[in-house]
């Protein structure tokens, strides 16, 4: 029963991003192809360190466990830090990549949980001057300088836009969540202290359509984050979010699981594009394309 969006739904998608009213959220998910995902990372530590246990494609129980190991909370970052600059970034002046196609649109923020600065670089790329920021979730990142700390403060825009890492950004080790206390830790700071986020970032995420690219649905990471930062609003304030999905395999248990997580996900204004994250950006591009010349 896989399916794309409806033109209904594409209607108000592309409205909102012409008016600058939609946000991307991306994903370990739109990196694939890029970068190692955080599974096959996970599988390469634990059978490196000899991880005791069977969930060996869970990063952040992985990395709990060399944390623990090595008695160093710092060193599963410091390695996970190595495994992408082990890799170099691609042109996107030249490919058609989810990046790079998200970075022609006219929006002024993007939020991510990716430690990457792919987003920023596509930003450039398309002569703009993105501005990047980490969430500051724990007590080693209050004291740095915040883009938001000038007494005009900073207001994004299509020229100047922000890109806001939820989990950390590569250049600023201190501010990954990768183990499984980071994680803890970040849900316990966020639920606690609700001036946290900047107002802005608050703006983009419950004032805007949100576009969802690179998670999977089911995963906690995802839930957590959708539960704690956004449903928290009226639901008659709610804004008609968009979820890209793979469609599982077309067997009837696998057909029901699609069923429900689709029911489950429109009941709260999150309508779900069964498909690839690049088979999703090309039909965005092809759409808005179509709608932002008429």
């Amino acid at each position: 029963m896989t399916s794309k969006l409806e033109d209904g739904d594409w209607d108000i998608l592309l409205r909102r991003i012409k008016d600058g009213k939609c946000t991307p959220f991306l994903g370990a998910g739109v990196n694939a192809g890029l970068l190692p995902l955080g599974a096959d990372i996970a599988k390469k530590w634990a059978a490196h360190y000899h991880y005791p246990l069977e969930d060996s494609w869970d990063l952040a129980r992985v990395a709990q466990f060399l944390a623990v190991r090595r008695r160093d909370s710092m060193f599963p970052k410091e390695e996970a830090i190595k495994e992408l600059s082990n890799v170099g970034p691609p042109d996107f002046t030249k490919q058609a990549l989810p990046h790079g196609i998200l970075a022609d649109l006219p929006l002024p923020v993007y939020l991510t949980t990716n430690y990457d600065d792919f987003m920023a670089m596509a930003l450039r790329s398309r002569n703009k001057s993105p501005q990047v920021e980490v969430c500051r979730w724990n007590d080693s990142l209050q004291s740095e300088t915040s883009v938001f700390s000038s007494p005009a403060g900073f207001q994004p825009t299509v020229g100047n836009p922000l890109v806001y890492h939820l989990h950390g950004h590569q250049d600023r080790i201190e501010s990954l969540v990768l183990t499984e206390d980071d994680y803890l830790d970040f849900l316990v700071c966020i639920s606690r202290d609700q001036t946290l986020l900047p107002p802005r970032v608050e703006r983009a995420l419950t004032g805007a359509s949100l576009l969802f690219i690179g998670y999977r649905l089911a995963d906690w990471n995802f839930r957590v984050i959708f539960r704690g930062l956004v449903t928290n609003k009226p639901v008659s304030q709610r804004r008609i979010s968009v979820a890209v999905q793979l469609p599982p395999a077309v067997t009837d248990v696998e057909q029901n699981a699609q069923k429900y997580l689709t029911e489950y996900f429109d009941d709260i204004k999150v309508r779900v594009y069964w498909g690839t994250a690049d088979e999703f950006i090309a039909e965005l591009r092809t759409r808005w394309a179509a709608f932002s010349t008429t």
